[in-house]
């Protein structure tokens, strides 16, 4: 049995990727719809995205192409993976999505499960909680593309797609998998498209997993992987495919352009064990080509150290916020993207062949910019954040959304992980 996973960011494949490893199924993760129709060795199969907030209809048109490509893979169970916090807008693109998905497959019902317990992600009674906090209480609330401010998913599903929404609460869910299918049963008799799952530890997910096992559609965060992978795994060991991924490569750097909240904890504290280097917007604007220049030869000025130095665009609230005033949210983000891929570009010219970098918008760019189409899945250094290694090139990448990882994961992935 193969899944296919849709993931509509980058740093969201990688950490799917790894849940699915992790806990017994061989994958292999593909950057963008592959161009190539030969057949892919693996049981799973992850295709990374950018349609996060992208157009609605370019997330479909992107989203459908790479379940097609699935298809023809022999796929035939199916997984949309977002991010934990349910990051969208009031029109999309999550569902929207999943209408498209649903319609294409000839299905009328799937469920939606954010959660991510180890990660502080969980929900109840529908609503979607940040550790101790609402959703729409947490940092997310002023994401700079996505702010999300309302925290009741049935809501959030409801505003965006074109179906009807309802929850099958934690306490059913502790009655276990036939609850569970039999509560998805009745709700499908009464019209319900979308049901959201509860989760409140990894427990809950082991128990949608078996529930859902069969299932030709899912739609959540990675940790329904968890679950999902433990239904069908054997006792095959995924040591080689673990090994597989290990970091290669002598040269690393680490990029960070994500503004959440825990890479700002993440920059501060890596900013007292290795040099850093703030990127201004401004030069961004100016002669984003020479800064690029600029910025390359400040590291290999600095590659001598215990540990690789650190470029960074990361800004609190109120810095970011006054960054947007003076040059335009989109017109501020586009100069930074630009100049982190030159500088990706440049690194990669000289030798650099270890990317460390924060946030998923800054993780697609420098991954495209590096020419990474494939890779295998590596060891995790925090949970859903691997050490990955292109199929094709000396390249290894540690990938993680803004918010996962621990306070010191900079150092973490360079000294417990080392080439």
């Amino acid at each position: 049995m193969r899944l296919g996973v849709i993931a509509d960011d980058f740093t969201g494949a990688t950490d799917i990727a790894s849940f699915l490893v992790q806990n017994g199924l061989p994958t292999i993760q593909f950057n963008g719809v592959p161009q190539s129709h030969d057949d892919v060795s693996a049981q799973a199969i992850v295709i990374s995205l950018k349609s996060r907030s992208c157009p609605a209809k370019q997330a479909i048109d992107q989203s459908l192409a790479a379940l097609a490509w699935l298809q023809q893979q022999g796929c035939d169970r199916f997984y949309f993976k977002y991010c934990s916090t349910f990051d969208s807008t009031e029109h999309g693109n999550i569902g929207p999505v999943t209408d498209a998905l649903l319609a294409a497959l000839g299905e009328t019902q799937t469920v939606i499960s954010p959660a991510l317990p180890v990660n502080g992600r969980t929900v109840y009674q529908g609503y979607l909680f940040v550790a101790d906090q609402l959703l729409s209480e947490s940092g997310m609330r002023h994401h700079p593309v996505t702010p999300m401010t309302d925290s009741n998913l049935v809501r959030l599903m409801t505003r965006q797609a074109k179906g009807q929404a309802a929850v099958i609460n934690a306490a059913q869910l502790d009655k276990g998998a036939a609850e569970v299918r039999e509560q998805l049963n009745v709700l499908k008799a009464q019209g319900i498209n979308y049901v959201v799952l509860d989760a409140l530890n990894e427990q809950h997910l082991l128990t949608q997993g078996e529930a859902l096992k069969e299932t030709v559609l899912v739609t959540g965060g990675s940790g329904l992987a968890i679950g999902i992978a433990r239904a069908w795994a054997t006792q095959q060991q995924n040591s080689d495919a673990e090994q597989a991924g290990r970091p290669q490569g002598e040269r690393a750097v680490v990029i960070s352009g994500s503004c959440s909240q825990m890479t700002n904890r993440q920059v501060q504290a890596y900013r007292q064990q290795a040099p850093s280097h703030e990127v201004l917007v401004e030069r961004c604007l100016d002669d984003a080509q020479g800064y690029a220049q600029e910025l390359c030869d400040w590291v290999a000025a600095n590659n001598e150290q215990p540990l690789a130095p650190l470029l960074f665009a990361t800004a609190d609230a109120q810095q970011l916020q006054a960054i947007q005033q003076q040059y335009g949210a989109a017109r501020s983000s586009e100069a930074v993207e630009h100049l982190f891929a030159a500088v990706t570009r440049e690194l990669k010219s000289r030798g650099w062949q270890r990317f460390i970098v924060a946030g998923g918008e800054t993780s697609g760019v420098v991954a495209q910019s590096l020419g990474v189409t494939a890779f295998h899945i590596g060891p995790m250094i925090s949970p859903g954040v691997p050490w990955v290694r292109d199929i094709q090139q000396p390249l290894s990448l540690a990938l993680k959304s803004g918010n996962f990882g621990d306070e010191q994961f900079f150092a973490r992935a360079q000294t417990e992980f080392s080439a």
